[in-house]
């Protein structure tokens, strides 16, 4: 089958972004990394000790970022439905985090370190229905959300991709009633033309 003029062109402006060069280059496993990078550098989410999970994390570009960060000093949980290869600092369970199966996994892994900071880089499979797409979208955000509510430490962060559009304001009402602050960012490797941000909660209320 031919491939679609938006196909090619989205394939043309991938193969020649600076970010997916930069990826290459530095041996990260996807561009998304340096969305995280920037983030971390400018609201100083990361420090020695702590317990990180992330969800949707294949291929594994965020944790690979967390990782290198700790330096062996904390604990990252990779959580995904797709396998994802073994990266150095970082245990993967493979999985859906909604079932009772994982989450045991997860709580095994954890031990009785309080949970610091969940990221989460998920996205749907775009279908190109843009009011399907979105809701989608903000089901997966909300998903990210009640695992922060119901297991991140008093006082501690989630990040969340969201897209905006329907359900956006409510899903950032929801976000602000759960964390002290919220603030909004927009990495200089989120491509313009998408609507994608990101959502940082920080200080979990009790």
């Amino acid at each position: 089958m031919k491939r679609a003029k938006t196909s090619k062109a989205w394939m043309k402006e991938h193969v020649n972004d600076f970010f997916v060069k930069q990826a290459k280059k530095e041996g990260y496993r996807s561009r998304a990394a340096y969305k995280l990078i920037e983030i971390v550098e400018r609201d100083h989410l990361l420090r020695p000790g702590m317990m990180v999970v992330d969800l949707g994390a294949a291929p594994g570009g965020w944790s690979q970022v967390v990782a290198a960060k700790l330096g062996g000093k904390g604990t990252v949980i990779a959580l995904d439905l797709l396998e994802m290869a073994p990266l150095a600092g970082v245990t993967i369970i493979q999985g859906d985090f909604r079932e009772p199966c994982v989450l045991t996994e997860l709580k095994k892994n954890m031990g009785k370190c309080p949970l610091d900071l969940v990221i989460s880089d998920m996205a749907p499979n775009i279908s190109g229905i843009g009011v399907s797409d979105q809701a989608r979208s903000i089901h997966l955000a909300e998903l990210a959300l009640e695992f922060s509510m119901e297991r991140l430490n008093s006082g501690g962060s989630l990040l969340v991709k969201v897209f905006q559009g329907s359900g956006f304001e409510e899903f950032l009402h929801a976000m602000r009633a759960t964390f002290g602050r919220v603030v909004i960012r927009k990495p200089e490797a989120s491509r313009d033309r998408s609507s994608e941000t990101y959502l940082l909660g920080l200080g979990k209320r009790s």
